[in-house]
């Protein structure tokens, strides 16, 4: 594969690339800590898998709703700050404070009373999540026009993405530590506070320190008034429209889906299997190894998946580099089946290189994707849509993280997992590792049967970039 040499105004400065980091490690940092938080609903609070399931499904469905919304607003924003940052540190505000707010939960209170509350303050926290996110994600895409530098950018975003997912299996030992606090909902209760201050400070760094690098044609964009409602709205739907009949990025919305919903909806399961099959139930036993299993799998995602995808991308190409990853991931799956063993706990360890090329190459690979897609349709339409891209895109993961905390839900209850009990039955337990395996074993093939066909390479990705410039240089001539 030939390679171009990327020129020195397509270079994003090393602290250019922390600061976006920054915000990526706020934006991985909510989900990760809900992903823990999320348990004390269940365990310590004796919620419903299905109500706490609804939980996790509802607010996201709306999340996904206003994502387009946002990212219509954020592509055609004009003010003297730029298109993208305002709302980033808005929105980092409102979803740290958000955050906080949701996890006073009291097991005094009902379970209606808890449901309802965290369902209600959950929606304000996600509209916040939408502000902040959406943003930020079309920010990146537009930070440099080089094919290479593309993935190199999304690599140091997710490395630092990968910081949260280190950090928050140890939310669980905190808030379960009876040394610290008298309960896990109190230990919630606190932690949240700290979460979500320093998701705050992390998310506004890219709104204080990052450029917004291509300048939009403003006669192209929309007049966010009232009084252009009407206009703005059929603006939207056109906008909708055209990013959906857009087929590369279709098939990179389609792989996503798959990929991140089969890795959503088992994402808890380990924790389950730890607890309840290594440990028999008993959280004193199982200590910290819950803890540990998630630290060690995104230390290997940070310092082994992300650039040994980055290398093999640069080599292969992109799609190629997804397929390869998301192979090697599918055998981590498979030898979780041997992992998990009573016997020997270490062996919980030995799946986790395999297993981490599944997220770690994807959002590497899939946001660079992403960006030349956005190029490809400028090419097409004229128009730099960054925003309305990532909007859709992450509606796409938004939807299957919906999805898949519902099916997680479902899956808990149909395989006949009682939160009331302490042992679980063994065809319980053995049903729970099936589905672990089986669920993001089958949407990885179908994940790679989408993207098979995906055509932009790094030749036709420069070739575009060519033609846009001498579009640009004869507009301004």
């Amino acid at each position: 594969m030939a390679h171009i040499k990327t020129a020195l105004k397509d270079i994003v400065p090393f602290g250019q690339k922390i600061a976006f980091g920054s915000g990526h490690l706020a934006n991985q940092l909510f989900p990760a800590a809900l992903g823990v938080f999320m348990v004390v609903l269940v365990m310590s609070l004796g919620m419903n898998p299905i109500l706490a399931g609804l939980l996790g499904a509802i607010p996201r469905l709306i999340d996904a709703l206003t994502d387009p919304i946002m990212g219509f607003i954020s592509d055609n924003t004009r003010s003297k700050w730029g298109r993208r940052k305002p709302y980033i540190l808005l929105g980092a505000v409102i979803s740290g404070l958000a955050f906080m707010i949701m996890w006073q939960l009291n097991p005094e209170n009902s379970e209606l009373f808890n449901f309802f509350y965290f369902l209600v303050v959950s929606i304000f926290f996600y509209i916040g999540y939408t502000i902040f996110a959406t943003p930020l994600i079309g920010l990146g895409y537009e930070m440099t026009q080089d094919y290479n530098e593309r993935t190199r950018l999304m690599a140091v975003s997710q490395f630092m993405g990968q910081i949260a997912w280190m950090i928050a299996p140890w939310f669980w030992v905190i808030i379960y530590n009876p040394n610290i606090y008298d309960s896990a909902p109190e230990g919630a209760r606190n932690l949240s506070i700290w979460v979500g201050a320093l998701c705050m400070i992390l998310g506004i760094m890219p709104a204080l320190f990052n450029k917004e690098n291509i300048k939009p044609d403003k006669s192209k964009m929309a007049n966010l008034t009232m009084k252009d409602l009407a206009v703005n709205t059929k603006e939207f739907i056109r906008g909708i429209t055209l990013t959906l009949k857009n087929k590369p990025f279709v098939k990179l919305c389609g792989a996503t889906f798959l990929v991140f919903n089969g890795f959503q909806t088992i994402a808890q399961f380990a924790f389950f299997i730890i607890v309840y099959y290594l440990f028999q139930g008993n959280t004193a036993a199982a200590g910290q190894w819950p803890a540990w299993f998630g630290t060690v799998s995104s230390f290997a995602t940070a310092f082994l998946v992300i650039p040994v995808v980055t290398f093999i991308s640069e080599r292969v190409g992109k799609k190629n580099a997804f397929i390869i990853a998301t192979l090697l991931s599918m055998i981590g799956y498979g030898l979780k089946w041997w992992g998990f063993n009573p016997a020997n706990p270490w062996l919980m360890f030995m799946p986790i290189p395999f297993l981490s090329f599944g997220i770690g190459g994807l959002f590497t690979l899939m946001m660079s994707m992403t960006a030349d897609v956005c190029d490809l349709d400028e090419l097409n339409t004229g128009e730099r849509r960054e925003g309305m891209f990532g909007a859709v895109y992450w509606w796409m993961v938004k939807l299957g993280t919906a999805m898949a905390m519902l099916t997680s839900g479902v899956v808990l209850h149909l395989i006949g997992f009682n939160e009331g009990v302490q042992v679980q039955t063994m065809e319980t337990l053995t049903n729970l590792r099936i589905a672990d395996i089986l669920i993001p074993f089958f949407t990885g093939i179908l994940a790679i049967i989408i993207i098979w066909k995906y055509d932009i390479t790094e030749t036709r990705a420069n070739e575009i970039r060519d033609e846009l410039t001498l579009r640009r240089e004869k507009e301004n001539s």
